[in-house]
């Protein structure tokens, strides 16, 4: 009976010692799978990003061993990180403006608008603010109206064009609070920090908080065109090509065109 408890133990403690080893192996398969995934960041303006992530997921799913990284920001602050050498993969720009920059510097290489946008005019929910027309903003019962920074934000440049169109531009300086970026503008309104803010309809879209008191004519501002590039410097060029092509596909179309955009 001593002897058979003793090759028990001496064969429990194999099979541990086999079972430990091969979980070892296992997980050092996991590892280096995951470690051979692509990265592929793509520098993309906040207005995209409800679309671009709901996206990121099918792609991946298709493509696991891609890692989609997104950086999203204002398009102008995108483009100052590429030309400063920040990495990316992609550009997805919110205006011609900026991607034209890119172009210009020798920066992008393929590049397409793949989308437009509606410049749109929110307030809160519960407000009772009716606008006909932008030049109702001078009136005494708007206080604060949220721009992105004109600088950097396409939304905030369109809006500048729009009122000085309009040759209300200057009267509001006193009202108009800058944001960083379009989001940013949509949650001063949802909040009740200002009164009314300029962004995008796909924007607008998204929230429970805001309404589109009204859309802005396309006349007063410059065409917001969405174009995408893939960036020159990137390590990943037959990955980010693929990815690019998929931006143009119909299943990233229809989902473009489920959060509001246009396509060209």
């Amino acid at each position: 009976m001593e002897m058979f408890k003793k090759w028990s133990v001496r064969i429990f403690g194999v099979l541990a010692i086999f079972l430990v080893v091969n979980l070892s192996a296992g997980a050092g398969v996991e590892v280096e799978a995951a470690a051979k995934k692509t990265e592929i960041i793509v520098s993309a303006a906040a207005s995209l990003q409800d679309s671009l992530d709901k996206m990121a997921l099918l792609y991946e799913k298709k493509h696991p061993d891609i890692d989609l990284v997104f950086n999203y920001a204002a398009s102008g602050t995108l483009q100052k990180q590429i030309e400063q050498g920040a990495p990316a993969d992609l550009f997805f720009s919110a205006g011609d403006k900026q991607m034209n920059a890119l172009v210009d510097a020798g920066l992008i290489s393929d590049h397409k608008v793949l989308l437009k946008n509606q410049l749109v005019l929110v307030v809160p929910s519960n407000s009772k603010a009716s606008l006909n027309t932008i030049t109702q903003l001078t009136d005494k019962s708007f206080k604060k109206v949220a721009v992105g920074q004109p600088e950097s934000v396409p939304a905030g440049q369109y809006a500048q064009q729009s009122l000085s169109a309009k040759k209300v531009w200057d009267t509001l300086q006193n009202k108009l609070v800058f944001a960083k970026d379009v989001r940013q503008v949509l949650s001063y309104v949802e909040t009740g920090n200002v009164d009314a803010g300029f962004v995008y309809k796909t924007d607008a879209l998204t929230s429970k908080k805001t309404k589109i008191a009204l859309t802005v004519g396309p006349h007063v501002h410059k065409a917001i065109n969405y174009p995408a590039g893939i960036v020159k410097d990137s390590k990943n060029q037959k990955e980010a090509k693929e990815f690019y092509n998929y931006l143009q596909s119909k299943e990233a179309s229809d989902i473009f065109a489920s959060y509001g955009f246009l396509l060209p």
